[in-house]
């Protein structure tokens, strides 16, 4: 229903009631009718169905498969080690299943408990959730509107509405019908919103829709929607799937090879099930959460919360910023920018013609000061004070001198305000409001100067200022009865201020790395088109004539696919109002980009509920915003994003290598059992020794690639293509080649062992696989720089690893218990000598690889 189109008589009409409110039993009816004035619980999550949605995860099912076979061969440390990592991760999905009820939960924390309600002629009060469509209700100054209203009496009421629209000035309130138009709910000046602060004055306000459909309750119903999958999710789902293929072709075409060639059945499954086994990296998720957490450990140290884990590399990928501008890229606090004294200023009152508009800066207001010297008002007339007090005009000691007589309040139809002060030659009318209403009311002496004043206020609005004119009356004596068409006319005008909620100083920078980062950020705003357009050309967010600003009203007159067609030149969207913001969100999710949303008001909850990570506000952001978003920034700093975005990344880069070096380990040893009947030659190595590598290498070193360091050039490339598969035809190409040498050399000295008769060929063999996974996790600690440009000390952790690793390793060969268990020999000075210098093959093989890709591409 279009309340503010419509006069009070139809709506008052239209919801049966009147100035005398509804009766009591008809209030009782309609709150069965339409229920509680409140927003709907979430339906409770059953903890059993939660987990049971977390332990059926693809990955996790294998996992468990994979827990049972190695119990069943002996292998209880892998069982022990797999089945806590489905704890943790069954866990961490656990406590995201609540994110959304959390969100619920903080929008009803925001309705007040208690109204003043009129009901068959008496005020009450009444609980807020008892209140129905028709009740007539009281407002004042410090109360939040319970509901959606239509104003009925209005007395100077102004409404901070800045959570649900974004504008983070107070919107003066009327009772007016409006004419016949699309308003945006910024506009729709007569109407009261749930959840929204009035900031001054009072008035009384009819009931239009309670709970649910309200707009607060709108929100409410579009955050209920389902989360996003993150680019991790979805690559590793892709990941296990295929994963499951490859390890059910190993599985039969090991045990056929080794049937035709006559090994014993129950060695060959063995071998065969250690080898399926090894090819599932069962460290993945421990490891994808240790770097996870690893990342938010760090980024809490830079002031970036993190409530949802796979946030951090989501970040990673991220190619829009969607952000708000009030109080997120701007300061959310009216700034005067600029000033414009009007010439030959003429009073009876010396003391007033000196600085005669910053006097009416300071004058002209409602604004009253705390007691700790802070100004509690109008955010623009805070604005106007603070101006004229850091320039030396105190508005406290200038009331002293020219005290308030009379005022007439700001009125949208005359567009002004005008207070009357007394002087020591009399009396003196200040009028502020719009410049072209005061221009059309000047004295004859000023009126060929009207040109020039509107020339300057022309110039000022250009900028995105919002713009107020001062001019003043000198009264001899006051009537007793004020006219204030008479008042406010033969003005004389005295100046312009221009203001605006001025840029942090930081986001300036923040936008410019964000796009030499490949990541394209685009501002969204409730405020008006001038205003963002100015903010956006500060930051830098448009730079250029193909840069387009799309207001509110034009994209809901666009369908669909001509969104879909521009979405992508589109920096900035002016006017918008919830459901836009989630539009925008899709239709670039649609364009297969990852979107992370910032925003700090219940208006940006739906958007950073749907984006691909949202970005919350810590210090002026909303319960809301902060339970519906995956990132909370404590310094409420857009520059932080830019910090989180290289963690994502250096998270992501981590997550590859860590793939890469299981990978090319398990296609080593794969390589060697499969080649080895083709040279003539007996398996390498038993199932223990699979088992084993597989736990040593997979484990501490692979674990300790969480912790490498970002790779230089990680903000000056592109986003990784959140299409693109975990496997680059270059990784791909790595895992092959490196994998085979591994094989290779591991076969090469397994034959030159046997050809010389060495008993513990097998342990030899065993050891430069072994040995050579650790050379190969050295040399991709970076994709593309040397590990001696790097650095060898640069990730201290991997070293521990690796060394622990080799102890292990050692162990296992020279004590004569674990000889026992482990089916191995001591090996000679010379032969472990052999095996080490053969094993670090791999290791100079790689960093060749790493030379030949700079020497190309320099």
């Amino acid at each position: 229903m279009n309340w503010h189109l419509l006069p009070l008589s139809e709506v008052s009409r239209l919801l049966d009631t009147s100035p005398s409110g509804l009766e009591q039993t008809n209030a009782s009816k309609r709150l069965v009718e339409y229920g509680k004035n409140k927003i709907a619980d979430n339906k409770k999550k059953n903890i059993a169905s939660i987990l049971f949605r977390q332990l059926t995860n693809f990955m996790i099912l294998i996992l468990i498969v994979v827990a049972i076979i190695s119990g069943f061969i002996g292998g209880i440390t892998d069982t022990i080690i797999i089945l806590a990592i489905i704890i943790v991760n069954a866990a961490i999905g656990f406590i995201q299943e609540y994110k959304a009820e959390k969100a619920m939960e903080a929008l009803r924390s925001i309705i007040p408990n208690k109204t003043r309600v009129i009901r068959a002629g008496n005020t009450i009060e009444i609980p807020s959730a008892n209140l129905v469509p028709g009740d007539l209700i009281l407002l004042e100054a410090g109360n939040r509107i319970p509901a959606d209203v239509r104003f009925v009496e209005t007395y100077q009421i102004k409404v901070d509405e800045s959570t649900l629209t974004g504008e983070s000035h107070s919107v003066e309130k009327i009772v007016q019908q409006l004419p016949k138009g699309n308003y945006p709910l910024g506009d729709r000046v007569n109407l009261g919103f749930k959840g929204t602060f009035i900031t001054s004055g009072r008035g009384s306000a009819y009931v239009t829709t309670t709970g649910m459909k309200t707009e607060l309750g709108h929100i409410a119903e579009m955050i209920k929607s389902g989360e996003t999958l993150t680019p991790l999710q979805i690559r590793l789902a892709t990941f296990g799937k295929q994963l499951s293929i490859v390890i059910l072709l190993i599985c039969a075409a090991i045990f056929t090879i080794g049937w035709l060639r006559g090994e014993n059945i129950l060695s060959m499954l063995l071998t065969s099930i250690a080898l399926a086994v090894a090819a599932i990296p069962e460290a993945l998720p421990a490891l994808v959460t240790i770097a996870l957490a690893y990342g938010a450990k760090r980024l809490i140290k830079r002031n970036a919360i993190i409530r949802n884990l796979p946030a951090v590399e989501t970040l990673g990928s991220v190619t829009y910023i969607c952000s708000d501008k009030t109080g997120t890229l701007t300061q959310n606090k009216m700034t005067v920018q600029e000033i414009y004294v009007a010439p030959d200023i003429k009073t009876k009152s010396p003391l007033f013609q000196n600085n005669a508009l910053l006097n009416a800066m300071a004058l002209n207001n409602d604004v009253s000061q705390k007691s700790n010297d802070s100004w509690f008002g109008d955010s623009t007339e805070i604005a106007l004070v603070q101006y004229a007090f850091n320039k030396n005009v105190g508005k406290i000691e200038l009331e002293k001198i020219f005290p308030r007589v009379a005022e007439f309040p700001f009125d949208p139809s005359r567009k002004c305000m005008t207070t009357i002060h007394q002087t020591e030659k009399g009396f003196i009318a200040i009028t502020k409001g719009a410049v072209d209403v005061l221009l059309t009311n000047l004295v004859e002496t000023q009126k060929p100067l009207i040109s020039d004043f509107q020339k300057k206020a022309n110039k000022m609005a250009t900028k995105g200022y919002r713009v107020l004119g001062y001019a003043i009356k000198e009264i001899d004596t006051l009537p007793k009865t004020l006219d204030i068409e008479i008042l406010e006319s033969s003005l004389q005008f005295i100046g312009i201020a221009g203001m605006i909620d001025p840029p942090r100083k930081e986001a300036k920078q923040a936008v410019k790395e964000c796009k030499e980062a490949g990541i394209i950020p685009v501002l969204i705003t409730g405020d008006h088109k001038l205003t963002a357009k100015a903010i956006a050309m500060m930051l830098g967010i448009i730079t250029s004539e193909e840069d387009i600003i799309l207001g509110g009203s034009k994209l809901a007159s666009l369908t669909d696919q001509q969104f879909e067609d521009m979405v992508e030149r589109v920096r900035v969207y002016a006017r918008v109002n919830p459901e836009q913001k989630l539009k925008i969100i899709k239709a670039l999710q649609v364009k297969g980009h990852f979107v992370a949303m910032t925003g700090d008001g219940v208006n940006d909850a739906p958007a950073l509920k749907s984006a691909n990570i949202g970005i919350a506000m810590g210090i002026n952001g909303t319960e809301v915003a902060k339970e519906a978003a995956d990132m909370i920034l404590l310094d409420d700093n857009f520059a932080t994003i830019v910090v989180a975005v290289k963690h994502g990344r250096m998270i992501f880069d981590n997550i590859l290598k860590f793939i890469k070096y299981i990978l090319t380990g398990n296609f080593g040893e794969i390589c060697a059992i499969f080649l080895a009947p083709f040279f003539g030659l007996p398996f390498p190595l038993l199932a223990i020794h699979i088992l084993w590598i597989n736990l040593v290498t997979d484990g501490l070193p692979g674990l300790a690639l969480a912790s490498e360091p970002e790779e230089l050039d990680i903000m000056k490339r592109p986003p990784k293509d959140p299409k693109q598969n975990i496997f680059t035809k270059r990784m791909a190409f790595h895992i092959l080649r490196v994998g085979f040498l591994m094989a290779a050399v591991t076969l090469g000295v397994q034959a030159w062992a046997i050809q010389q008769q060495i008993q513990h060929w097998q342990t030899i063999a065993f050891t430069v696989l072994c040995f050579s996974q650790m050379g190969h996790v050295m040399a991709i600690r970076s994709q593309h720089n040397s590990l001696f440009k790097i650095g060898l000390l640069s990730n201290k952790p991997l070293l521990v690893a690796l060394s622990i690793t080799v102890a292990l390793q050692l162990l296992i060969i020279y004590i004569p218990f674990c000889n026992v268990v482990f089916k191995t020999q001591p090996l000679s000075l010379f032969e472990l000598t052999i095996t080490v210098v053969a094993s670090s093959v791999v290791f100079w093989a790689v960093e060749i690889e790493k030379w030949i890709f700079r020497y190309k591409n320099n």
